[in-house]
């Protein structure tokens, strides 16, 4: 359990343990122009950052105050700021670290510890404080060092009440309704030249002078008498359209199976059954539906896996799956999916809970690179398509077939899939397989279903 000093009693002596480099020994006042540049060395910070980062430093400076003064009404009035602020970010900035998130942590830390389990998660709780709190101790982006005797303990799966997830695209919309409201009342109406209402001239005010008489004709346009007829071309008869190659059937290399590496998975914020994990799949920068992962710069993908519970999130640390790249992503729980992983689990029958357990990841070889692409052998033909669209229901007409074998390797069994019966010429069963010829498999789940 943490002590009532958890974090030591001041920010400075917080951030000289966890940074020595950045903070003198002998600092009396903390320079956070710098500090953020100096503790994240390879992080770089925008002009509009360092000023939030100043925002957000004075804030907190507001908060020791109101604390000192017990001004509960400030104090509450700030904590609901930070609150809704980190809704939709896991940092202060979004994702990046920066001093201020170890400035709150040092003010709130010893606040949280104190809550009740409602005031934490209950439905009026501070959801998102409570997490941010969680993150920032443990968070290898953060890399604090605090003892666990003085962290705050929180359990991630005792949620009282689950809060709407904000959805990114109603919060866009609001910050730009806000800024228009905002440009809308300190700007003057805009004159536009020449629509405007004609004055009237007032009586004995003289007329406008009339065009000289040259200039006149010199702007008029010149009209024609005669209208040209353009002659009618003779219509050319209709060239038959040459019979349209016939399709070829789907197989199950439209689906984009990849090998990728989980950098880190954490619990969902707002769900009890999923982790959201980071996966580098071997996306080119600036790919969709990734983004860079600042500790490590890689091109990531965000995924939301229903695996908590099921799998350890030891296990889910720096390990290389199989990932599922070319599904639509989906939101879950406020959170963008923009894989899968893919795992198998026992075989029921129909009404059972599929979802039982026990589960196991697909595991491709240890060395293969993250984004080298898997196929069944003897279905290795054509491209992945770039996304599988839903309405054609590519996934859940092929995904009967995967299974494992007696042998623990994972492949797909033709038999189960109607379409692919009628393809003659393909293997019965076909091994799942990297491009090097190196099946993949489970630990130990015979006869399974692979999703």
């Amino acid at each position: 359990m943490a002590t009532a000093a958890a974090p030591e009693s001041s920010l400075l002596s917080l951030l000289y343990r966890s940074y020595p480099n950045a903070v003198a020994p002998n600092a009396t006042e903390l320079d956070y122009q710098h500090a953020s540049s100096k503790i994240f060395p390879t992080v770089s910070f925008s002009v509009a950052e360092d000023a939030d980062i100043k925002t957000w430093m004075n804030t907190v400076t507001g908060l020791k105050e109101a604390l000192a003064r017990d001004d509960k009404d400030l104090v509450a009035r700030i904590v609901n700021q930070l609150n809704t602020h980190l809704a939709s970010r896991t940092t202060l900035l979004g994702t990046k670290p920066s001093v201020a998130d170890v400035a709150v942590y040092a003010v709130l830390a010893p606040m949280v510890e104190k809550w009740s389990a409602e005031e934490r998660t209950g439905e009026q709780g501070y959801h998102h404080v409570v997490r941010h709190v969680d993150f920032v101790q443990n968070s290898k982006l953060f890399s604090l060092q605090i003892p666990d005797e003085e962290k705050v303990v929180i359990d991630v799966n005792d949620i009282k009440f689950v809060p709407k997830p904000v959805d990114p695209k109603e919060e866009k919309e609001r910050k730009k309704r806000e800024k228009a409201n905002a440009a809308a009342a300190g700007a003057e109406k805009p004159l536009v030249v020449g629509k405007g209402k004609p004055e009237t001239p007032a009586e004995g005010a003289a007329a406008p002078a009339a065009p000289a008489e040259g200039a006149a004709a010199a702007a008029a346009p010149q009209k024609t008498n005669k209208k040209e007829k353009k002659e009618k071309k003779e219509k050319q008869p209709k060239q038959p359209k040459a019979p349209a190659a016939p399709a070829l059937p789907p197989t199950p290399s439209i689906i984009d199976l990849r090998v990728g590496h989980i950098l880190r998975a954490v619990n969902h914020p707002n769900a009890d059954s999923l982790y959201v994990s980071t996966i580098d799949c071997g996306d080119a920068p600036g790919s969709e539906n990734t983004s860079v992962d600042e500790e490590t710069g890689k091109t990531v993908r965000t995924v939301c896996s229903g695996l908590n519970g099921l799998i350890p999130l030891a296990e889910m640390q720096n390990r290389k799956i199989v990932a599922v790249c070319n599904l639509k992503p989906v939101t879950m729980r406020g959170i963008k999916s923009c894989a899968m992983v893919l795992a198998a689990s026992p075989r029921v029958a129909e009404g059972e809970d599929s979802h039982a357990g026990p589960v196991e990841l697909v595991n491709p070889p240890a060395d293969a690179p993250a984004g080298e692409r898997i196929y069944f052998e003897g279905w290795s033909e054509g491209e992945p398509e770039k996304q599988l669209n839903p309405k054609k229901k590519i996934w859940e007409t092929f995904q009967p077939g995967f299974t494992t074998t007696e042998d623990l390797e994972v492949a797909f069994d033709k038999s189960a899939v109607p379409v692919a019966q009628e393809q003659d010429g393909k293997p019965a069963v076909g091994k799942l397989v990297t491009a090097s010829g190196v099946v993949c498999k489970v630990h130990s789940l015979k006869n399974a279903t692979v999703r």
